[in-house]
């Protein structure tokens, strides 16, 4: 017998832990930290959060734009 409370899996983006919450929302946290971690008021962050899969895949993107240096 299944749980009640169990989902469907969570989807996956490669090199970062992603969680659904009980509310639905899309977390993702960086596996490693970036290099040169960056300030805590500013881009990139390590842990993210988003309504969908798709936004929380787009913000991941970002996120590693911005370690890049790249100007989205």
């Amino acid at each position: 017998m299944e749980h009640p409370r169990s989902a469907a899996p969570t989807p996956a983006i490669p090199g970062w832990r992603v969680i659904r919450s009980d509310a639905g929302r899309y977390w993702a946290s960086r596996e490693r930290p970036f290099p040169e971690s960056s300030m805590w008021d500013g881009p990139p962050f390590r842990t993210v959060d988003a309504d969908t899969f798709e936004q929380l895949q787009a913000e991941v993107a970002r996120q590693e734009e911005a370690a890049r240096g790249v100007v989205p």
